[in-house]
């Protein structure tokens, strides 16, 4: 059986927040979840400023926080080759997370691009940070429907992930950005695209509410996917896709799934107890 990864992902729990998480105060809560035992952390991003105000201080959080060789990898999400190129001047990145939009309206809010000129922006970033040994890691936003009424239907996915076959992406996580997905929507892509892309790596960035969460992740995994993006308590989502914000699917919640199921995971609870009481306070304090 294929490992289960969790990418834990302080960066979508924080950027939507309008008051100012001070620097020494991220640096804290992301070095509580170093230890927890996480795979990937999405820790920042290298945008524009105007964009994700919250984000500006990605290169100061990094610098302080304190890594090991044993500890999880490192992703930073860029948006255009000038983020990307900020991004490879750090070694302590692993991954480049690009938000690639089969919605074009969303694309456009998102990066003032079409999807065409996107996959442009996205070649130039991949043939870019080979260099540095960076793997990008695209997000499928939009993944399973968008709030526009812009026609989605599993044709766009594969279309989609053919292209980004042929730019040699080794990577995709498919988002369901403003919590839309239905069952046999999920259901639909994940028992087709896995199979027909088996040297691809899949994985579901899911957004929830209270009823919906375990049928989503129930689906995804029994469906081969084995990698989830979470954040504890569910905390942020997308600012770019609407005005009122889905919360990211619970890491406590997924963690309890596959409790429940009996897989290893390679999480430590008394400290994962630590970054949860710590994630409470802190979204408590900032909104």
């Amino acid at each position: 059986m294929s490992k289960i990864k969790i990418i834990e992902c302080p960066r979508d729990a924080m950027q939507g927040i309008k008051d100012w998480i001070p620097t020494n105060e991220k640096i804290s809560y992301i070095q509580s979840l170093i230890s927890v035992g996480f795979d990937i952390i999405d820790f920042g991003s290298f945008v524009s400023e105007r964009a994700i105000p919250q984000m500006k201080d990605s290169a100061k959080v990094l610098d302080g926080l304190e890594l090991n060789s044993t500890g999880p990898k490192l992703l930073s999400i860029v948006a255009n080759l000038r983020g990307a190129k900020k991004a490879c001047e750090f070694s302590q990145i692993d991954f480049l997370g690009y938000p690639f939009s089969i919605s074009e309206n969303f694309q456009m809010r998102n990066s003032n691009k079409t999807i065409e000129e996107s996959i442009v922006e996205l070649k130039n970033i991949s043939d870019y940070s080979i260099s540095f040994n960076k793997e990008i890691v695209v997000y499928l936003s939009m993944g399973f429907g968008n709030p526009y009424g812009e026609y989605w239907g599993y044709d766009i996915i594969e279309k989609w992930v053919e292209v980004l076959s042929g730019l040699n992406i080794k990577i995709i996580s498919i988002s369901d950005t403003v919590g839309s997905a239905k069952k046999n929507d999920i259901e639909t892509v994940f028992s087709k695209i896995i199979n027909k892309y088996p040297s691809i790596e899949f994985g579901a960035h899911f957004h929830t509410n209270p009823n919906d969460w375990f049928d989503k992740i129930d689906i995804a995994y029994n469906l081969g996917c084995r990698r989830f993006d979470s954040a504890i308590k569910g905390f942020g989502g997308c600012p770019m896709a609407k005005d009122d914000l889905t919360g990211n699917l619970p890491t406590e919640k997924l963690i309890t799934y596959f409790n429940s199921k009996k897989i290893k995971l390679n999480i430590n609870s008394l400290q994962f107890e630590s970054s949860y009481n710590e994630a409470i306070k802190l979204f408590n304090k900032y909104k």
